[in-house]
C-alpha cells in the first residue's frame, strides 16, 4: 500500500504503482520500498506455476523512484508549474541479476547523476531486502508538461 508521501510525489496510481514508501534520502539519491504482494495480476501469466516478476515492472519501480527523487529535487520549479509531470526518456545499460518472485521485499534506489536542460540523468539499483542484487540500470527523466495543448 502506497504511503501518502509517494502518493503526493508522482502522479502514478494503482494497478500501476510499484513504489510502496520511501525509506530514505540524502542529497543526491533516494530509497523506496516495494513489497511485491502475491495478488499482482501480472503474476497470473507470468509464468503460471512459476511466477516472476516481469524485468518491465522492476524498471518502472525504479523509474518510479526516480520521479519521486525528482519531484523533491525540483519541489520549487514544479511548485511554479504543477502541469510538470516526471517522463522517462532514456533507458541505458539495464541488467538484470536475479530473479524477483511473489513474497519479496525490494529496495530501490536512485541517485541523481546531472541535470542537462529539463533532463536529468540518474543511475537506479533494486536489491531484495536480504541483499540479493535484482538489477542496475541507467536512465533519464525530463519534467514535461501534462497538460494537452
Amino acid at each position: 500500500m502506497a504511503t501518502e508521501e509517494v502518493l503526493n510525489a508522482i502522479p502514478h496510481r494503482p494497478p500501476f504503482l510499484f513504489v510502496d514508501e520511501v525509506v530514505e534520502q540524502t542529497e543526491k539519491s533516494l530509497t523506496a520500498r516495494r513489497h511485491v504482494p502475491e495478488t499482482e495480476a501480472f503474476f497470473e501469466g507470468h509464468y503460471p506455476n512459476n511466477p516472476i516478476m516481469p524485468g518491465v515492472i522492476i524498471s518502472e519501480a525504479v523509474f518510479q523512484t526516480g520521479a519521486i527523487l525528482m519531484s523533491r529535487l525540483f519541489a520549487d520549479k514544479i511548485k511554479d508549474d504543477p502541469s510538470l509531470v516526471p517522463v522517462l526518456s532514456k533507458i541505458e545499460n539495464a541488467r538484470f541479476k536475479s530473479i524477483v518472485r511473489p513474497g519479496d521485499t525490494l529496495l530501490i534506489t536512485a541517485t541523481y547523476k546531472e541535470s542537462v536542460g529539463s533532463f536529468s540523468f540518474m543511475d537506479g539499483s533494486v536489491q531484495t531486502e536480504d541483499g540479493r542484487r535484482v538489477m542496475t540500470v541507467s536512465f533519464c527523466v525530463a519534467l514535461a508538461s501534462a497538460q494537452n495543448k
